[in-house]
């Protein structure tokens, strides 16, 4: 969604200055990440549990790209960029916890979490390659919000088969 936000507000929704609409939406984005960041990891510690977590943070993250698809305005791109603070606060405090739940064994802790790091890495990598030509020949960025949505809706989905860790 960030990548491609100032080319959605300026070829999409047309604003009227999509810098400083970047600026704002960040700003509300970071607003709700800073407020769930913390609380979603204390929670999680709480209730001992890591994959609920992801997994409805995951989907809610989803929902709001789908959001973005669908309802295109400004009053929803404000909307979206809260709801996908709070799933990325979510997110990022107990996911990090989830993996370092699961790596193997301590000795090879360094190598695992480099791997993480590259798998992590490597879709912000590819994703331009492959959005470039969804939004230039293949409908737009309804279409790209629509596939960036059920690709974050199976990565949720799928955080149900990791095993050792509730």
């Amino acid at each position: 969604v960030l990548l491609y936000l100032l080319y959605y507000l300026r070829d999409r929704l047309h604003y009227h200055d999509p810098e400083q609409g970047v600026l704002i939406l960040t700003a509300v984005d970071s607003v709700a990440l800073l407020a769930t960041v913390v609380v979603g990891g204390v929670w999680s510690d709480r209730v001992g549990r890591r994959k609920p977590f992801v997994r409805w943070s995951g989907v809610l993250m989803a929902v709001a790209t789908g959001l973005l698809a669908v309802w295109q305005t400004w009053p929803s791109a404000i909307i979206v960029a809260a709801l996908l603070g709070v799933g990325l606060g979510v997110f990022m405090s107990v996911d990090f916890a989830l993996m370092t739940d699961v790596l193997p064994k301590a000795l090879d802790r360094g190598k695992d979490l480099g791997v993480i790091n590259v798998a992590n890495a490597l879709p912000q990598v590819a994703a331009p390659a492959l959005a470039a030509p969804i939004v230039t020949y293949l409908g737009g960025y309804r279409v790209l919000y629509l596939v960036s949505a059920v690709i974050g809706l199976a990565g949720a989905v799928l955080v149900q088969r990791i095993r050792g860790v509730e």
